[in-house]
């Protein structure tokens, strides 16, 4: 091809419903693919360890339904990653399902569709761990350990371009991804077309979250991505959105370590010597990126676990001297907590918003806080009755705690809610390592069907 247009209407389908307006643009310029990625660890791990979604269905049919009609109208590919949040097994059956009911609901012609799954079993990855080959931990993770996979509910292993572009050349109209790398979801057909290694992976960056490479901020809007002479050309599809060499080069450095180095199933994105150039209002074109193919094929693995039930309490605090000692208040409920319960087998946990509750201990002006605050206590144990009484006791308590300057009788706290409210059950990350393969495929097995009415 001459060149190959993709526009993506969403960077994470089904968390906020797309913008219908800028889509339809977008679509008469008449694109080769149409792609976008589902899923995120932003949403924290209890979605992979549940099973569950964090996004409402409907709006998740809503995105895959502009997304279908447009690409059967146009005759060309739709390409989802990571389905439902997470793409796990039953996240993908979902999906493919849904792809069913909307072309009856519209009563499509026929089409075919493929999908591929990327849970991996614990015993797989058991045994790569006893036949001496290391699960390498990321950024601070040490290397897994059998204990740490015993605590492990659900790992998937996170897809590059390879299963896509399987499915793609085996004629698929429609694809369903597993767990899969953001920028994989689209590199994966420029790459089918024949384009170079450096600018499909660079195409996948910039397009990943739809309109974040656009200013000025606006949420789930259409971008359209090109590859031609050389080069990716990104152009915003909503009218008072431009893609501009600030807005698209800060794009492509955020959400890294090194600014310049995006990594992927088989190499490194080196953006080190990237041009932008502004070559209409609208668009932005770069060049200069280069691809490193990596000499030991590793997959991430992402796994997460259970903790216990949990349920959630907040409490809020206007007396500056409550305030001022917030952490001595916080330690008294604790301690509450332990003459009941004991040393273990429970968890409390305090955020306060309005001091440090974003940042923690990273705050660096915690020593600053505001004139009002609000602690959220969440309890944690194995059972629901005990979760609870443990965000009740770690939550009334702040009102009884007893400060050496206070005469009264009446604690300085307040409550949103006189009780705690039920919360979903409480996760931990237990993988984010690589793990070395001998196939690319192996961990993400493809199936292929026709759907028709």
């Amino acid at each position: 091809m001459a060149s190959i247009k993709i526009i993506c209407p969403n960077g994470h389908l089904g968390f906020a419903p797309l913008k219908t307006a800028s889509f339809h643009l977008g679509v008469e310029e008449k694109p080769d693919f149409i792609a976008a990625d589902s899923g995120s660890d932003d949403i924290g791990p209890v979605p992979l360890g549940s099973d569950t979604c964090a996004s409402p269905k409907s709006w998740q049919e809503h995105d895959l339904e502009e997304m279908l009609l447009a690409s059967r109208k146009l005759d060309v590919p739709m390409i989802i990653g990571s389905a439902g949040d997470t793409g796990s097994n039953s996240r993908v059956d979902m999906y493919v399902q849904m792809i069913r009911d909307l072309a009856a609901k519209h009563n499509l012609p026929e089409f075919k569709i493929g999908w591929f799954y990327s849970e991996v079993d614990k015993e797989l990855v058991r045994s790569k761990i006893r036949s001496g080959s290391t699960i390498e931990g990321l950024d601070v993770r040490a290397a897994l350990t059998e204990a740490e996979l015993d605590a492990t509910d659900r790992i998937v292993a996170m897809a590059g371009v390879h299963p896509f572009r399987k499915l793609l050349e085996e004629g698929c109209d429609v694809i369903i991804g597993g767990r899969s790398s953001d920028s994989a979801v689209f590199a994966a057909p420029a790459l089918h077309k024949g384009y170079d290694k450096a600018e499909a992976y660079y195409l996948g960056k910039v397009l990943e979250c739809a309109s974040f490479c656009a200013e000025p901020y606006g949420a789930k809007e259409t971008v359209l991505g090109s590859i031609e002479n050389g080069g990716v050309e990104v152009t915003a599809m909503h009218p008072g959105q431009r893609c501009t060499v600030a807005s698209v080069a800060g794009h492509a450095m955020y959400e890294r370590s090194n600014p310049y180095h995006e990594y992927v199933a088989g190499g490194l994105l080196d953006m080190t010597h990237c041009k932008y150039e502004q070559v209409s209002e609208k668009t932005t074109r770069v060049t200069g990126m280069v691809f490193e193919d990596a000499t030991d094929f590793r997959v991430k693995l992402e796994g997460s676990g259970k903790v216990g039930e949990r349920f959630v309490g907040m409490a809020g605090i206007r007396d500056p001297y409550t305030i001022a000692n917030v952490d001595k208040v916080i330690d008294w409920a604790r301690e509450q907590v332990r003459e009941r319960f004991g040393d273990e087998g429970w968890e409390l946990h305090y955020n306060v918003f309005g001091r440090d509750g974003i940042m923690g201990d990273m705050e660096p002006n915690r020593d600053k806080p505001g004139h009002e605050l609000l602690v959220v206590v969440q309890g944690v144990a194995a059972t629901r009755e005990m979760a609870e009484e443990v965000a009740i006791t770690g939550t009334r308590q702040l009102f009884y705690a007893r400060l050496p300057e206070v005469k009264g009788t009446a604690g300085g706290v307040s409550f949103v809610f006189d009780e705690v409210l039920p919360a979903s059950s409480a996760y931990r990350w237990t993988l984010n390592h690589t793990m070395s393969v001998s196939d690319p495929l192996e961990l993400f097995p493809t199936h292929t069907d026709i759907v028709s009415q």
